[in-house]
């Protein structure tokens, strides 16, 4: 985390059916966009999720996740569809997509990640860090 505060929350927000809500509390108000191809094919663009030091979900039984890849897991509501959270199995992190929340007004672009996979036709504004592929996966040690 940089310059920014976290915010104590809890934040809440819910999927589009409401079967799962989220109460978030710790949350770092900072997010990165991927763009990689995984992230933007379940999106239908890039990503926006931010990360918290505690997130509590109601309706669990709700929640399908599956092993998008080696090192993530991708979770979602199982009646709705709606993205909920990546995984990063290394580290244990859970990033909440930042679109569930209620209130996003403090949520602020800090980086963008996989900038080398991003299409043509957007760009986002501002002067932020903007890491390749390459360099994000050096940055978690999984390179």
């Amino acid at each position: 985390m940089s310059e920014s505060k976290t915010i104590a929350g809890p934040l809440t927000g819910q999927c589009l059916c409401g079967a799962v809500k989220v109460a978030a509390r710790n949350v770092n108000p900072e997010y990165h966009a991927c763009h990689c191809g995984m992230c933007r094919r379940w999106n239908g663009g890039p990503s926006m999720a931010i990360s918290a030091q505690e997130a509590v979900f109601e309706g669990e039984d709700s929640i399908t996740a599956y092993d998008s890849s080696e090192w993530a897991q991708r979770a979602f509501c199982k009646h709705c569809g709606t993205n909920l959270y990546y995984h990063l199995k290394p580290t244990g992190e859970k990033y909440l997509w930042s679109g569930l929340f209620d209130d996003q007004s403090q949520f602020k672009m800090a980086g963008e990640i996989y900038i080398d996979h991003k299409p043509a036709g957007y760009a986002f504004a501002g002067d932020h860090p903007r890491m390749t592929e390459d360099e994000f996966l050096k940055s978690i040690g999984m390179k």
